[in-house]
């Protein structure tokens, strides 16, 4: 009987081990395939309702003259109240600048939804600086409010 509680405990640790371990190695195997890697966030929306984090990674060719940068991450929508109490959904956005310094819109995600979060990924070439912004937006609006702070994500110049 004590040999058998004992060979119980001895599996357990050993797989409790084995799925401690996954994870970690699932983890690594994604940032050790990119020149560049970090996570960023979590970022968040004036008065913290909204907010967003995640993991970057940038990939450049063998001239180092051009890269692909690919950004995965959460979206989280943090406001409780109702739309009608005058609740709104979380809101993203991400801007690149070239190699020429000029920034455009680069990719941009709304979720609605309370307490849970959305998933993301997009990928871009050729990108010189990555920012991220968090802000909210009405669930039938197209221009996001209360927005926080731009925080810069990449920036080729910092490798």
């Amino acid at each position: 009987m004590f040999k058998k509680i004992a060979i119980g405990l001895l599996a357990a640790g050993a797989t409790t081990a084995l799925a401690l371990s996954v994870p970690a190695a699932a983890s690594a195997s994604t940032s050790d395939n990119h020149d560049y890697s970090s996570g960023w966030g979590p970022v968040y929306s004036k008065h913290h309702l909204a907010k967003s984090q995640g993991w970057i990674g940038v990939n450049w060719d063998e001239d180092g003259e051009s890269n692909e940068v690919t950004v995965r991450g959460r979206l989280y929508d943090l406001d409780n109240r109702s739309y009608d109490e005058g609740g709104k959904c979380a809101f993203v956005k991400f801007e690149a600048s070239d190699f020429d310094d000029d920034w455009s819109p680069l990719y941009s995600k709304k979720y609605c939804g309370f307490p849970g979060y959305k998933k993301f990924s997009f990928s871009e070439n050729d990108v010189s600086s990555v920012r991220v912004k968090v802000c909210q937006i009405g669930l039938h609006s197209s221009y996001p409010t209360k927005c926080g702070r731009w925080e810069d994500l990449y920036t080729a110049e910092s490798e």
